[in-house]
């Protein structure tokens, strides 16, 4: 388990929206441009790295109880994007780190996934 404060500092993340989730556990990890992957695979309480970039996205970490949300590759979601993930409680973070290197990083820090 980690905190959303590890995730930020371990993924040299910058925080669009969530530094007041900072103490917010995390138990698993997954990293998909695919939403329907995530809906398929992912558990509560997990963090969720992609590139996909579209309000799509908010509202699939929201039916998932994903608490965090990683654009990864420095994509930059929109306004609309972060006031949606306001108004559902979900952090959102940015890095400059691929999907494979960020998930790496988690995995190595004790993070499973989320199958």
């Amino acid at each position: 388990m980690l905190y959303v404060k590890d995730i930020v500092q371990l993924l040299d993340a910058k925080v669009l929206y969530g530094k007041d989730m900072n103490e917010t556990e995390i138990h698993y990890v997954c990293g998909s441009d695919m939403m329907s992957d995530v809906l398929a695979y992912v558990k509560n309480q997990s963090v969720l790295l992609t590139g996909l970039c579209n309000p799509q996205t908010i509202r699939t970490a929201e039916m998932m109880d994903i608490v965090c949300l990683v654009f990864v590759r420095d994509k930059q979601p929109d306004e609309t994007m972060i006031t949606l993930a306001k108004q559902r409680g979900i952090s959102v973070f940015t890095t400059y780190h691929t999907m494979f290197t960020a998930c790496g990083i988690l995995y190595n820090a004790g993070l499973k996934g989320g199958a």
